[in-house]
């Protein structure tokens, strides 16, 4: 999946499951399951949500690519 400054939030959670540390920069805490998240992350893109944070959006970009292939490589890990 190409994550770009119309992805949705929504959609980063359907694809790569529940990313904490990324969810922690959207603004939204850690819950015990991520249903609450994907609830908060319907509307909102990669671009507002840097807006609302206040990151640039390319520094957003690369904090989820590195947080996705964090998590990827953990999974390969297990397996």
């Amino acid at each position: 999946m190409k994550i770009t400054k119309d992805t949705r939030v929504s959609a980063i959670l359907e694809e790569y499951g529940d990313i904490a540390d990324v969810m922690e920069v959207f603004g939204i805490k850690r819950v015990g399951r991520y249903s609450l998240r994907m609830l908060a992350a319907k509307a909102v893109t990669v671009e507002w949500a840097a807006r609302i944070h206040r990151v640039p959006l390319k520094e957003f970009l690369d904090i989820l690519e590195r947080a996705i292939n964090k998590k990827q490589d953990q999974k390969e890990a297990v397996t």
